[in-house]
């Protein structure tokens, strides 16, 4: 493990997850986007499902599925989350994500990415995908508590969007992005992504006020999340003020509605 690398509230670390993870303590939430299941993850002649219909062939994914480190990351996680974990998945994945969290936290429910510019299905064999689910467990003591009120389960946000910056096989945007940190965490608390990849998360934090703790195993992903959360900190005139304090605030309680 390398020393970290610390830009504005956000540490760095260039390394593996299991070894990082126990020396950082409590965090407030964690929300990541981890490796897939390993059915996404096979290759035919070292690409992921080469098309025989002329179309352009999904880029290959130059890292582990996720099979290999959850039963061994999940009660890392869940011991040092105080609040929210939040974990993107396949659908096929749902159900082992579940099974895992059980074990040491509340999982709550799945959520869906919804994909407004995804791809069709062009050999029309069957519908297109054009959701990601991700998973969300509470890890805190009490009722769980976000920012969404009684707002349902979805997230639209196009893939594609200027803010894109492309060189990951699987980045999320960074809309979607912000907006799962504001509804699930607070201005000054501490958010962990122990699958940093380019790092959209750690700019997430860095725009609206959360300190950030990012731990990813390859380096040029690395380098390209250092250089995103540099970049996100300079663009001081997107940085959204921390909310003013309410007289009053009901929490909204997702365990009435499980």
């Amino acid at each position: 493990m390398s020393q970290p690398t610390v830009i504005g509230d956000c540490t760095l670390y260039e390394g593996d997850c299991l070894a990082v993870l126990p020396t950082l303590g409590k965090v407030d939430a964690v929300v990541t986007d981890p490796p897939y299941e390993a059915h996404m993850h096979e290759t035919k002649s070292g690409c992921r499902g080469i098309r025989s219909d002329g179309y352009a062939s999904p880029a290959p994914l130059d890292f582990a599925s996720i099979g290999d480190v959850r039963e061994s990351v999940m009660p890392i996680l869940t011991e040092m989350t105080e609040g929210w974990l939040l974990a993107f998945c396949t659908p096929e994945g749902i159900a082992a994500w579940r099974d895992e969290i059980e074990k040491s936290a509340r999982y709550k429910r799945a959520c869906f990415w919804i994909k407004p510019d995804s791809a069709p299905q062009f050999n029309g064999q069957g519908p297109a995908f054009a959701v990601e689910p991700f998973v969300t467990a509470w890890c805190g003591s009490g009722h769980s508590r976000w920012n969404g009120g009684g707002r349902r389960n979805h997230f639209i946000h196009p893939t594609n969007q200027p803010s894109r910056h492309g060189d990951h096989p699987t980045e999320k945007p960074l809309s979607l992005m912000l907006e799962l940190i504001e509804f699930f965490t607070n201005f000054d608390e501490t958010v962990c992504d122990p699958f940093m990849g380019s790092g959209t998360t750690g700019v997430a934090c860095a725009k609206l006020g959360r300190k950030f703790f990012g731990v990813e195993l390859q380096g040029k992903y690395f380098d390209i999340a250092c250089k995103r959360i540099e970049d996100a900190y300079k663009q001081g005139d997107f940085f959204i003020e921390p909310p003013k304090p309410k007289a009053e605030q009901t929490a909204f309680d997702l365990d009435a509605a499980k």
